[in-house]
């Protein structure tokens, strides 16, 4: 059976999981309490990270890496461009998401409004909460500045990117830190991912003792 250790409200976990669902290879999913690594877990991943996924006997860690890899072997339907500057700007945008998005808004909002609590670290910083809703304003108005000369992030298809953008998005729209007020385009743009069957298991997600804001598995939101 193909297994996948993850955590529910790690972008990096999400976008493998959208990525598996989209191209229909079903998966066991574990939860691993990554911060209490276990032996076994170790022995999957050295550096004791999620995801990990496990298909076909194949022992894989690091997002970005599992999903070309399943590009390559499950090339149907698409999620990278056949040609080198379509397949760049994919891979570009991300880079983007999950380096500076991550570094600017999903680990600062999260790791202080999530992370804390359920790894009994403390009480958020409110400060860093703020640094991080206050850099997504600037993420949003790319992704608009984006969509509004594409159909989709990375151009007239839907590829790795948008779901990259949609797994970090997925995160803070659980506690309702998304203003999809502030842009249409985008706000139109994660409708039509979120009504997508990939994304069906990741509205199911609840946390224990932290459940999903109202809106979060609305597909009208």
């Amino acid at each position: 059976m193909n297994r996948l250790y993850h955590v529910a409200l790690s972008p990096f976990c999400r976008k493998v999981r959208l990525t598996l669902a989209e191209k229909k290879i079903e998966v066991e999913l574990i939860e691993e309490r990554y911060w209490e690594p276990s032996p076994d877990f170790l022995r999957r991943n050295p550096a004791g990270k999620v995801p990990v996924l496990r298909l076909d006997n194949r022992m894989m860690s690091e997002s970005q890496a599992i999903c070309e890899y399943i590009e390559e072997t499950v090339p149907t339907p698409p999620l990278l461009p056949r040609d080198p500057e379509g397949r760049y700007e994919v891979r570009r945008l991300c880079g983007w998401f999950d380096d500076k998005f991550n570094q600017e808004v999903t680990r600062k909002v999260m790791g202080e409004r999530v992370w804390k609590k359920v790894m009994k670290k403390g009480y958020p910083d409110s400060k860093t909460v703020k640094e991080g809703l206050s850099a997504i304003k600037f993420h949003i108005d790319y992704m608009s500045w984006l969509l509004d000369q594409r159909r989709w992030l990375a151009g007239d298809a839907m590829t790795l990117a948008d779901f990259t953008a949609a797994a970090h998005l997925s995160c803070l729209d659980y506690i309702s830190d998304v203003d999809w007020n502030r842009s249409d385009v985008v706000k139109d743009w994660y409708a039509k991912i979120k009504s997508r069957p990939a994304f069906r298991s990741l509205l199911a997600d609840q946390l224990p003792g932290m459940p999903p804001a109202p809106q979060y598995a609305e597909l009208d939101f």
